[in-house]
């Protein structure tokens, strides 16, 4: 038996006299983002209500049990959690004032299957590069050059994040100076860069065959964001001990501590804007919430086109920068629950990376062109295993998530029919697919074929009726050069009392979308925000 009750509920639910007379400010959305956001904030001595339209909070870092088993829906691993020097474990740690702990995977943190042939990715410096070199021994200085360059991106996206918090006048005079010191690949795309240190296309792939953890292959996505994630991992993989769920879990405290909440249930029509900017916020139920700041971490394409009124005084310019970034990948995960434990089935704390080849962009193009074709790409996680507090919460069993991508155009026919009750011809799509996926997991893991107690699948329609992402996407947007040239994805916007905060701020990712939110907080805190800012970066 389960010792947690059947649905993981964080946060409290949103009643209109249960909100207290005034806040310093609002928060839309209790991802990662708003939840960084406003627990940084509170400890600036703000009191913050962050309102969150689904039944638990976290965003994609929630949880949820069914049927006694429990999967997380975004967290499969972290990185640069194993030193408390770490920028993202110091703000994780402050945010939550040091109450969450982690675990770290195995040393082979990701194995990364091209065809029949597999290779690992190893944490630490020195044996991620020597693992590299001895697979792929004739290109030493390929690799040595490749680990520079990632280097070399990783101080100028100092500059980039600079950028984001300064006022326009003084961002002009750092991006002047930034443009003599980035290197010239730095925003060009991953594949052109590679490209130039080898031919070896083996080598490339395993180089990028963490892809799927920003969502464009190669080809498209910009240096940058592949950058940021490789060395995000290097030093290896970590998971929130007591599951994803423990992150909000253990940063809603902090903003209570202020005077804040974080309510779920708390769906927001409208960003109410007056003659002299944000006034508040207008609830499903009709109540209206009065607050100078409204602080959105829903998404731009949401904040823009769907929470503010078509007569908003600068939303035009918006909606028009709109068409210069696009929705990020939809995709489909399945939820597996097994009656064995993760030690008794030989579950590994390393991420699988299945692709039928070393050509991604081909074999997305194929896929693309008939569903039937092999997916371009399947990941495994096995959280139960990563998690050393699953057995005790939840004794002889075990669970695995596999996610693909799962293009949206698939699932709209049924997209204006209700959640669980889409109808026979939905479900046996569903049935199709799953099938698919635990076949790739059984040709991995043979061992479990006869072993899946429970199973289901989410799909882009699962995204949208639980995120609010219309087209399923699960990265916000794409992470193209031309998304990095945008200048105006930064926290303040033009409406007064409007800001931004998350994973569209900076990048996606669990430690990308807090960056963002505590970028948000800096600008937000003056004086306060100034100190917060030279403890987290400096």
């Amino acid at each position: 038996m389960s010792k947690k009750p059947s649905t993981i509920r964080i946060g409290r639910r949103y009643r209109a006299n249960r909100l207290a007379p005034a806040y310093d400010m609002l928060v839309v959305g209790s991802g990662i983002g708003g939840l960084t956001t406003a627990a940084c904030l509170a400890k600036m001595g703000k009191k913050v209500c962050v309102l969150e339209q689904h039944y638990t909070a976290g965003g994609f870092t929630h949880s949820y049990d069914r049927n006694g088993y429990e999967w997380d829906v975004g967290v499969h691993y972290i990185g640069d959690m194993g030193s408390p020097r770490t920028m993202g474990r110091r703000l994780f740690d402050y945010i939550t004032d040091g109450a969450l702990q982690w675990a770290p995977m195995d040393d082979h943190f990701d194995r990364i299957f091209l065809g029949e042939e597999h290779y690992d990715l190893v944490a630490g410096k020195a044996a991620y590069r020597a693992a590299l070199i001895d697979a792929f021994p004739e290109e030493e200085h390929a690799i040595d050059t490749y680990l520079a360059y990632m280097r070399e991106v990783k101080s100028a996206v100092r500059f980039l994040t600079l950028k984001k918090v300064l006022p326009d006048r003084v961002a002009g005079m750092v991006e002047s100076f930034r443009s003599r010191r980035v290197p010239a690949y730095f925003n060009t795309t991953t594949r052109e860069v590679l490209e130039t240190l080898t031919s070896n296309q083996k080598l490339i792939a395993v180089l990028t065959g963490q892809w799927g953890d920003n969502g464009l292959p190669p080809a498209q996505s910009s240096f940058i964001i592949h950058s940021m994630i490789a060395q995000h991992y290097m030093h290896g993989g970590y998971y929130p001990v007591g599951g994803a769920s423990r992150m909000a879990e253990t940063i809603i405290p902090v903003i209570q501590q202020a005077g804040g909440e974080v309510f779920t249930y708390a769906s927001v029509e409208e960003i109410l804007v007056g003659d002299r900017g944000v006034r508040g916020v207008r609830m499903a139920d009709g109540n209206e919430i009065s607050a100078p700041i409204v602080v959105s971490g829903v998404g731009v394409f949401n904040t823009f086109e769907t929470l503010l009124g078509e007569s908003v005084p600068g939303r035009d310019r918006y909606i028009e920068r709109l068409g210069h970034v696009q929705a990020s990948m939809s995709s489909l995960c399945l939820y597996i629950g097994l009656r064995h434990t993760a030690e008794e089935l030989g579950l590994p704390k390393t991420n699988l990376w299945i692709y039928p080849s070393e050509n991604y962009e081909a074999e997305i193009a194929a896929f693309e062109q008939d569903p039937a074709a092999e997916f371009p790409l399947v990941y495994v996680s096995f959280p139960s295993a990563k998690d050393p507090s699953f057995t005790e919460r939840y004794p002889g069993r075990a669970t695995i998530e596999i996610v693909a991508p799962g293009p949206h155009a698939w699932f709209e026919p049924w997209a204006d029919k209700p959640w669980g009750k889409r109808g026979d011809d939905y479900e046996a799509l569903k049935e199709r697919l799953s099938q698919r996926l635990l076949a790739k997991l059984y040709e991995k893991l043979p061992q479990l074929e006869g072993k899946v107690d429970y199973y289901e699948l989410s799909t882009s329609l699962s995204t949208d009726y639980f995120c609010r992402y219309k087209h399923g996407e699960i990265y916000g947007l794409d992470h193209t050069p031309e998304r990095f040239e945008q200048d105006w994805l930064k926290p303040k916007t033009e409406i007064p009392g409007l800001w931004l905060t998350g994973q569209d701020v900076l990048t996606c990712g669990v430690v990308g979308a807090m960056v963002g939110g505590l970028l948000t907080a800096i600008q937000l805190g003056g004086l306060k925000g100034t100190q917060l800012a030279k403890k987290m970066f400096f």
